[in-house]
């Protein structure tokens, strides 16, 4: 494989380390800035509108330069949002900090699975989109616990730094080693608005709200519910997230198998188990064996969730599927915004820190239910011989497009 894709690893790896390491960080950042856990927690939730806005925003940005220049830019964004979150004098500046290292998020994923695709034989294109995005899911892995054993030494600003240099690492390679591109053609922008006339693509983006969105519910607040409700000593968070992280790389590579064969009962499947771990949270969380196992399994069907959520939007926008794609990317992490800012709203109405548990629950469970009516709804409208895959009238949808696996 080509050194570029270890280049665009890195990013995937800084990018990824930043987005989820406010959940191991969060006690101390509240801490430092003197304000409560679930202020602190707007860290998560700007963080993931700033991704809402940023995706479709930097995504049309980048038809003007070519891709290397885009990523150049990228990661330059990422490396100042980054580097003002740790140095911000004030909460308010922290928080402004992580809104400009969120608007690289999804065009980064968006563009480096594209270059990454350019980068080798058709053949093999596949295992290098997967090499890129396998950053995202080490850095739950590795990063994470990193980021929060040098919080609990040397305090939380040291975890941003060393995220800054990441992307000063990420942003050498990609100058050094991915090959000038010459810019492209865009799409007509009517084309891609077009697919949003499928009411089935907007069902698809409200499974992935409501359903990745739970997940957050829970983890946002994981370091002080286990701290205060389970009893862990806060060492102990560096190796509970590291179990979180092997879970999410575990249900993901099961759910990339089985989401090609059979999506809409993978979807199923993720989307019970899902709900019914967060529902298990609430009681488990009071026994260290049982949380730990919990959080493990809140990971393996939380990331069970993203193949099909993924692949789902893709198909349904078949024919224009640029805008669409982003625009998934944005509904992860209003997903994300939504749950951490409910999850605060529970604390904050004095219901403890478990509370946000049963938010993820709820919010998992109208998935599911969303998923259901929006495949009954596609068997009548085939049945009714409608064209659901495109979104443009008069046409026929094109082959499906496989989504790349985070």
């Amino acid at each position: 494989m080509p050194l570029a894709l270890l280049a665009l690893a890195i990013g995937a790896f800084g990018i990824g380390t930043t987005e989820f390491a406010v959940m191991g960080l969060l006690p101390d950042m509240a801490a430092g800035f003197g304000v409560s856990i679930p202020l602190a927690g707007y860290a998560t939730t700007l963080y993931a509108l700033g991704v809402v806005i940023g995706a479709p925003l930097m995504t049309a940005l980048g038809t003007r330069f070519t891709r290397k220049q885009m990523l150049m830019l990228l990661m330059g964004l990422f490396i100042v949002g980054n580097l003002l979150t740790g140095i911000a004098p004030s909460f308010g500046i922290m928080l402004a900090g992580r809104i400009v290292s969120a608007f690289t998020h999804g065009a980064f994923f968006g563009i480096g699975a594209l270059v990454a695709a350019d980068l080798v034989a058709p053949q093999k294109r596949a295992s290098a989109i997967s090499l890129m995005f396998s950053g995202l899911t080490i850095a739950n892995v590795v990063g994470v616990p990193a980021g929060t054993m040098l919080s609990q030494q040397f305090g939380w600003r040291t975890t941003f730094y060393a995220i800054t240099a990441l992307g000063v690492i990420g942003l050498l390679g990609i100058v050094k080693l991915v090959p000038a591109q010459r810019a492209r053609a865009a799409s007509p922008i009517g084309s891609e608005l077009a697919v949003f006339r499928n009411p089935q693509v907007g069902l698809a983006m409200l499974m992935t709200i409501l359903g990745f969105g739970g997940v957050f519910a829970a983890v946002t607040y994981l370091a002080s519910m286990m701290t205060e409700v389970t009893g862990f000593a806060p060492s102990s968070v560096i190796w509970l997230t590291a179990i979180f992280g092997l879970g999410m790389v575990g249900g993901n590579l099961v759910s990339g198998r089985f989401t090609d064969r059979a999506m809409m009962p993978m979807l199923y499947v993720s989307l019970t188990g899902l709900a019914l771990s967060l529902a298990a949270f609430n009681f488990t969380a009071h026994n260290k064996i049982a949380a730990t196992v919990t959080i493990a399994l809140i990971g393996v069907f939380g990331f069970a969730t993203v193949p099909p959520l993924q692949k789902r939007v893709m198909d349904q926008a078949a024919a224009a599927p640029t805008l669409a794609s982003a625009g998934n990317i944005a509904a992860f992490n209003f997903g994300n915004a939504l749950a951490a800012w409910l999850g605060g709203v529970v604390i904050s109405a004095g219901l403890g820190y478990t509370a946000p548990n049963w938010v993820g629950a709820l919010m998992t469970v109208a998935a599911l239910a969303v998923a259901i009516f929006a495949s009954g709804l596609g068997r009548r409208q085939t049945g009714r011989g409608q064209v659901v895959a495109t979104g443009l009238p008069g046409k026929v949808a094109d082959e499906p497009v496989p989504a790349p696996q985070s």
